[in-house]
């Protein structure tokens, strides 16, 4: 049988193999989660990631034909470091609810990765006056220009990326809209949508450092 071959940036060349049974060889030819039909199994020569690492063959069978509480399954929490072989970590939850379903694998990521394991306990503390944040020194502080701060969060109620529908990422949109409206002095602003912006509207937020190009 003939083989397809892809040119890796950061590595040697990766080179489909010959099948074998029971085995699914992963690499770029991999296009869907629905294309991990059996077993992964990473190159010799790229074997580094976490989801490498923790998808074992009693994980596999454990979790190949599951999915989490919003239909995400665990194939597509996989997919991407099973085609992108040469990522660090390799996975992505498909929900909240990821996390718990296909605890077996994520608990051994996270603790790799975070050192937190699944004993131990998040502590946040959102009280802005506790912080430790000294000033800076005259010399450093002359050499800032600009600052960007940035928050992620999720709605409850809704998968995260790898999991989530089209319709679902408008209804987030409009609901995040709505709840920007209410905000007012100098936290107001206007909400540009992504596939409505005229060439102006996009020349000009690049100009402004709003919007990559």
């Amino acid at each position: 049988m003939g083989c397809a071959s892809s040119k890796d940036s950061h590595g040697p060349k990766i080179i489909k193999p010959t099948p074998v049974a029971g085995q699914t060889a992963c690499g770029p030819w991999l296009k869907t989660a629905e294309d991990l039909t059996d077993f992964p199994v990473w190159p010799a020569d790229y074997q580094q990631s976490l989801t490498c690492k923790f998808v074992t063959q009693e994980v596999w069978d454990e979790y190949k034909d599951k999915k989490d509480d919003c239909g995400v399954s665990f194939k597509t929490c996989i997919i991407s470091g099973a085609q992108n072989v040469d990522s660090g970590i390799g996975c992505y939850a498909g929900s909240h609810s990821s996390y718990k379903e296909f605890n077996k694998f994520f608990d051994k990521v996270i603790d790799a990765y975070h050192k937190h394991p699944p004993t131990a306990n998040h502590t946040s503390n959102m009280n802005a006056s506790e912080l430790q944040c000294p000033p800076l020194p005259e010399d450093e502080q002359a050499m800032i220009v600009s600052t960007r701060i940035r928050v992620g969060r999720n709605l409850a109620g809704y998968p995260l990326a790898p999991g989530i529908s089209n319709e679902q990422r408008i209804e987030i949109m409009n609901k995040v809209v709505e709840a920007c409206k209410t905000f007012e002095g100098d936290l107001a602003g206007t909400f540009y949508s992504l596939n409505s912006l005229t060439k102006k509207e996009k020349e000009q937020l690049i100009a402004d450092h709003f919007l990559f190009k």
